[in-house]
């Protein structure tokens, strides 16, 4: 059975009006106020603002948060629903190894967010093995995709990604020690059918990709079925690089 990340309350509908200061964003809300939320994104969020178009915003409840709701989805160009928080991409993750979703790990136990390794003491999302002895661990890298450039075509990374850059040689790094790693594409765009690297955007990513991948690293990408009340991973796309 699949375990589904389900948001509660579901999320509020509003019209996205414009992001700026790269983590705010202005939306009217379903009463027509207008109200200034947190934009969970670091990238440019290419084709995924679309003025005046229908998104969705989750509400919190905290007293600290100078701004109390969060952007969850849009509606990106071409009319497709896109979730642009990227820190839900771990959370999907996670849950879709615990459940099987994901059949290349789904015979891992045991899951440690935040392994440091590799050069520069890079962070990797999660590090699996099978038990606490077990001694073929494997690391896992997560990036959350929501540029499509052309119909069905999905993208990574949608601006120049140092920290991209430093994870992939942290990746290939592990496999040369003979580790197992994996590079994760987390895509949260109902239209995107393949995943490859942005070389128009970053030719330094898809460079270290394509050597990640000719050195071992397992580069697997996996869709998101997106809703106001549940999110989930449900199924494999194709990597194309």
């Amino acid at each position: 059975m699949q375990f589904i990340m389900k948001i509660s309350p579901k999320l509020e509908r509003g019209i996205l009006l414009k992001r700026y200061k790269r983590f705010l964003a202005d939306i009217k809300t379903s009463s027509g106020e207008v109200i200034t939320v947190h934009c969970p994104n670091t990238g440019s969020m290419r084709h995924c603002l679309v003025p005046n178009s229908p998104c969705w915003y989750s509400l919190s409840d905290n007293p600290k948060r100078k701004y109390p709701n969060t952007l969850e989805l849009v509606t990106a160009e071409g009319n497709y629903r896109a979730g642009i928080n990227t820190g839900r991409a771990n959370h999907l993750v996670k849950e879709a190894i615990i459940n099987g979703t994901i059949k290349e790990l789904a015979h891992y136990q045991l899951i440690k967010p935040e392994a440091v390794c590799g050069i520069d003491n890079s962070r990797i999302d999660f590090l699996l093995s099978e038990s606490d002895a077990d001694s073929r661990e494997c690391f896992v890298e997560v990036k959350n995709v929501t540029l499509m450039e052309a119909p069905g075509e999905g993208y990574f990374p949608d601006s120049v990604s140092d920290r991209g850059a430093k994870h992939l040689r942290a990746l290939s790094e592990l496999v040369n020690q003979g580790k197992r790693a994996v590079l994760l594409f987390c895509v949260q765009h109902a239209g995107i059918e393949t995943v490859s690297p942005a070389d128009h955007i970053d030719p330094l990513y898809g460079e270290l990709l394509r050597k990640a991948a000719a050195d071992g690293v397992e580069i697997l990408a996996y869709q998101a079925r997106l809703t106001v009340s549940n999110i989930a991973l449900n199924r494999p796309l194709p990597v194309v690089y």
